[in-house]
């Protein structure tokens, strides 16, 4: 019997990433993706922006979030959030370039704590947020009768 390798990363966010309809549809682009590890970009655009002309802090998290999503099924394995905090440092603004980047802090059992920081083109620091997640033992994000195709 032939055995399957585990996906990497880079399938397993791929994989994910196309049926994200949520990142997708907000414009995000995956950078790069490693074990525990994800970059992602985002650009404001005009309908992102709230009553002060800044973008809305729920798409700053909303990247953030994704990021985190991707650095911690990077494994293959299901994990969902349980819980982030947030703090704002700097507003952004129409046109900038967010970046997240998200990395694992720590990961036992079934838990996980993972660090992101988004900054704009300009390198500056927009937000700092952790996230906790929860793994699904015995879910695979890509399933073994799709890794062989």
């Amino acid at each position: 019997m032939e055995s399957v390798a585990s996906p990497t990363p880079a399938a397993v966010a791929a994989h994910m990433f196309a049926g994200d309809h949520a990142s997708r549809g907000l414009g995000m682009s995956i950078v790069s993706v490693g074990a525990g590890t994800a970059t992602l970009t985002m650009t404001v655009r005009g309908d992102m922006l709230n009553g002060h002309e800044i973008c809305h802090g729920g798409f700053i998290t909303t990247l953030a979030d994704s990021a985190f999503a991707f650095a911690c099924n990077s494994g293959n394995v299901v994990t969902v959030a349980a819980g982030l905090t947030v703090d704002f440092l700097a507003p952004a603004h129409r046109g900038d370039v967010l970046t997240a980047q998200a990395t694992e802090v720590s990961r036992s059992g079934r838990t996980g704590v993972y660090d992101m920081v988004v900054t704009n083109q300009r390198g500056a620091r927009v937000a700092l947020v952790r996230g906790r997640s929860h793994s699904l033992p015995g879910r695979a994000v890509i399933p073994a009768k799709e890794q062989g195709r």
